[in-house]
């Protein structure tokens, strides 16, 4: 799913991005209750925000974290007419060696871990990336009961 951010007279202001939840995460998946066997059930159920730019020039308070909560109100709607499921949670994965992550925080998402450093590419285990936080933020009040369903 794709949004744009657009301001006055249509403006670019920047944009958002959510594809498919990461394969395994650990962290993630204890603050669920996953099983493995759960999680491959489930995984769906869950969407990542793969990709949030607000263009360097643009300087408008609070815009991050507003277009977030905007995104995130309608994308349960959009995702299921797109995609046919009902999408519970969304998790996003933030390199804080270079972003704080100010505006997940200002949006309420809850911080659950941190990854192991690896890449989804890395199948010998050998890839170092930087260590990412978790953050989650759940779409639904009964997020946990449906994403726990066997």
């Amino acid at each position: 799913m794709k949004y744009l951010i657009l301001g006055g007279n249509n403006r670019f202001l920047g944009c958002l991005l959510f594809g498919a939840a990461a394969w395994k995460s650990a962290d993630r998946d204890r603050w669920i209750g996953w099983t493995p066997d759960i999680r491959e059930r489930n995984l769906g159920l869950i969407c990542n925000n793969t990709r949030f730019l607000i263009l360097p020039w643009i300087q408008i308070p609070h815009l991050a974290s507003y277009s977030l909560g905007a995104c995130l109100r309608r994308l349960p709607q959009d995702w299921k007419q797109r995609y046919g499921t009902n999408i519970m949670l969304a998790e996003t994965f933030v390199d804080t060696t270079r972003y704080a992550g100010t505006c997940y925080k200002a949006a309420n998402w809850k911080k659950v871990g941190q990854t192991k450093g690896r890449s989804r590419q890395d199948r010998q285990k050998k890839i170092k990336v930087p260590i990412k936080d978790i953050l989650v933020y759940p779409l639904r009040r009964n997020f946990r009961k449906t994403l726990l369903v066997p």
